[in-house]
C-alpha cells in the first residue's frame, strides 16, 4: 500500500493515497457534519468537489504563502479595528465584451431605426422606465436598480477597464482595498479579494479568462494579487504540509512543519511573534471557513435552483460563429448564475472585493462576424441568463437582509455603436456604456444622467471610470476616517477622493 501522507491546506484537512483523517475531533466528525448540512441537496451543476485531491488544486491567493497571511492577521489583531472599513463588500459583475446600452437599459423607441433596440422593450416597475426585452425579470424588480444612462468609459478597444486601467494605478479595485484591511479577513480567514471563472463552479465547462491580466497588483507587491479559486499557483505548495496520519495529532511536530513552509513577506519586514503565528496557523489551517464559502452543496436545494441558469444552454444553437464553438455562450449560461451564489457565499465569509468574471473573451461582443453573433442571436445566448441571475442575486440578498451590505455592479469595458452595422451587430463605442448598481445602501428606483437622442452621447454630466472607482472604494472604505491613518496606501486616498457618481451615495 502507498503510504499515506496528510495534507494541510487553507481550511482543509485531507490525506493523499489514503482515507480522510479519522480523528473525532477533526476532519471526519467535520466532514460529516457538512454532509448532515447539505440534507438530500441534489446539486448536480458539476462543482468541483471539495475532496482530499481537488482542494489541492482549487485556488490560489498569488504569491502569498502562509506566513504572509498569517503576518496580516496578526497585524490585523494589534490593530482590532479599523474606522475607515465600513464592513460592505462588492461585487463586481464583468460583461466582457461590451455590453450594448440599447438592448439592455436605455433602449431608443422613439430614435432613429438604426438605434433602436433589435429586440423591442419591455415596462418596468418604475413608471416611464423601459428596459430591453431580454431582461424581464430585472424590469419586474426596477424599483430596487440604478441606472446610469450617461457612463462613459473612454475606451473602446477589448481589455479589462475598468476593473484593471491606469485610472485604478494598473491594479485590481479590490488590491487597493486588501492591500488597506489585509489580505484575508481576521476573523474567518476568508481573502478580502477574489476573481471567479466559469471554471470554478463547473469543472465541464470551457475554462475562462480574462481579456488582461485580474490579478494586476499595480504598485503593491505581488503578494495583494487576489484569490482565484480553481487557478492553482504558490500557494498549493506554500499551504502544504506532510505528515504521516499517526503524527497529525503531535502539536509540536505540526508547528515544525509549520515552521518550515516560506515565511515570504512584503516590504514591511519580517515576521514577528513567531510561536503566536504558528498556533494561528494550527487554528486556521483545521477551522474549515474558506472551503465551507467556497462549498455551494451546502445551500438548500431551493436557493441553488433558483440561481441555476443552465436551462438557457443550446448544445449546437451558436456554433455559427467561433466563440459559440468554444463554447463561450454556453459557459456563462451554465454557470453565471452559481457564480454569483459563489460571490454572495464569499461576501458573507469576510471578501470584501468579488469580481465575476463569465464572459470569457467576449461574449458581449455582438458584431455579427466570424467570431461574434449579431445583436438579436447575442442578447438571447447571454441576455436571458444575465438577467436571471442578477435578479437571483438580488432576491436573495433582499430576503437575507444584505442589501445595505453588499453593492453589486454590473458593466463592461465599453458599450456598443449607436448604429446597427449592415450584418445586424453593433461596433465598439467608447463614449457610452450601460451601467447597473444595486444595494450597498443606495436607494433603489432612480436613473441617473441621460443619453442623447441616438444613444451614443451623454445627454447630461458624464461620469467615467474615476467616478465610478470612486464610488465602488467609497462603499467600501470611509475617506474622512482614512485621511486619519498614517499607514493609509496614498494610492487608495487619492482614488477616494476623486467625486463619486453623483447621486448614488
Amino acid at each position: 500500500m502507498p503510504k499515506r501522507t496528510a495534507i494541510i491546506v487553507l481550511g482543509m484537512l485531507r490525506i493523499v493515497e489514503g482515507s480522510a483523517f479519522n480523528s473525532p475531533e477533526n476532519s471526519e466528525h467535520s466532514l460529516q457534519s457538512e454532509r448532515r448540512s447539505a440534507g438530500n441537496c441534489n446539486f448536480q451543476s458539476k462543482v468541483p468537489k471539495l475532496d482530499r485531491r481537488s482542494f489541492l488544486t482549487i485556488g490560489s491567493l498569488g504569491a502569498l504563502s502562509l506566513p504572509l497571511l498569517l503576518q496580516a492577521k496578526e497585524l490585523q489583531s494589534k490593530k482590532t479595528s479599523k474606522p475607515a472599513i465600513t464592513g460592505k463588500s462588492v461585487i463586481f459583475l464583468f460583461q466582457q465584451g461590451g455590453p450594448s446600452q440599447f438592448e439592455t437599459f436605455d433602449p431608443k423607441e422613439d430614435g432613429p431605426t438604426e438605434s433602436r433596440s433589435v429586440n423591442g422593450t419591455i415596462p418596468t416597475s418604475v413608471p416611464g422606465l423601459r428596459f430591453g426585452s431580454a431582461l424581464p425579470r430585472l424590469a419586474k424588480i426596477a424599483h430596487k436598480l440604478t441606472i446610469v444612462r450617461s457612463f462613459q468609459t473612454q475606451n473602446a478597444g477589448h481589455n479589462i477597464q475598468p476593473i484593471v486601467s491606469s485610472h485604478s494605478f494598473d491594479a485590481n479595485m479590490g488590491t487597493h482595498f486588501s492591500r488597506y484591511h489585509g489580505v484575508t479577513d481576521p476573523q474567518t480567514g476568508m481573502p478580502t479579494n477574489a476573481v471567479l471563472f466559469p471554471q470554478t463552479v463547473n469543472s465541464e465547462v470551457t475554462e475562462g479568462r480574462g481579456r488582461g491580466n485580474l490579478a494586476a497588483t499595480g504598485p503593491y507587491s505581488k503578494d495583494f494579487r487576489p484569490f482565484t479559486p480553481g487557478k492553482g499557483g504558490k500557494l498549493q505548495s506554500d499551504m502544504t504540509l506532510r505528515l504521516s496520519p499517526d503524527r497529525l495529532d503531535d502539536r509540536r511536530q505540526l508547528l515544525v512543519e509549520l515552521d518550515r513552509l516560506e515565511r515570504s513577506v512584503d516590504a514591511t519586514g519580517n515576521l514577528q511573534s513567531l510561536d503566536k503565528l504558528q498556533k494561528q496557523a494550527y487554528e486556521l489551517l483545521l477551522s474549515g471557513g474558506v472551503s465551507s464559502a467556497l462549498n455551494l452543496a451546502l445551500e438548500d436545494e431551493a436557493t441553488l435552483k433558483r440561481y441555476d441558469t443552465r436551462n438557457y444552454m443550446h448544445s449546437s444553437r451558436w456554433n455559427i460563429v467561433n466563440r459559440g464553438r468554444r463554447g463561450y455562450y454556453n459557459g456563462q449560461a451554465a454557470t453565471l448564475g452559481h457564480l454569483l451564489l459563489l460571490s454572495r457565499r464569499l461576501c458573507e465569509a469576510g471578501c470584501g472585493f468579488v469580481t465575476v468574471h463569465a464572459g470569457y473573451e467576449g461574449v458581449w461582443d455582438m458584431h455579427a462576424d466570424g467570431n461574434n453573433l449579431n445583436m438579436v442571436d447575442g442578447m438571447d445566448a447571454v441576455g436571458y441568463s444575465f438577467d436571471h441571475a442578477v435578479a437571483a442575486l438580488i432576491e436573495d440578498i433582499e430576503a437575507r437582509g444584505l442589501q445595505d451590505k453588499i453593492l453589486l455592479v454590473a458593466t463592461g469595458e465599453m458599450g456598443r455603436t449607436p448604429k446597427i452595422n449592415k450584418r445586424g451587430g453593433r461596433d465598439h463605442w467608447a463614449r457610452l456604456a450601460p451601467l447597473l448598481l444595486y444595494g450597498g445602501g443606495i436607494d433603489g428606483g432612480k436613473v441617473i444622467g441621460r443619453s442623447d437622442s441616438r444613444g451614443g452621447e451623454p445627454g447630461s454630466d458624464a461620469f467615467n471610470q474615476k467616478h465610478l472607482i470612486s464610488t465602488i472604494l467609497n462603499t467600501l472604505v470611509n475617506l474622512s476616517e482614512l485621511r486619519l491613518d498614517p499607514q493609509a496606501p496614498p494610492q487608495l486616498t487619492q482614488l477616494l477622493s476623486h467625486d463619486p457618481i453623483q447621486g448614488v451615495l
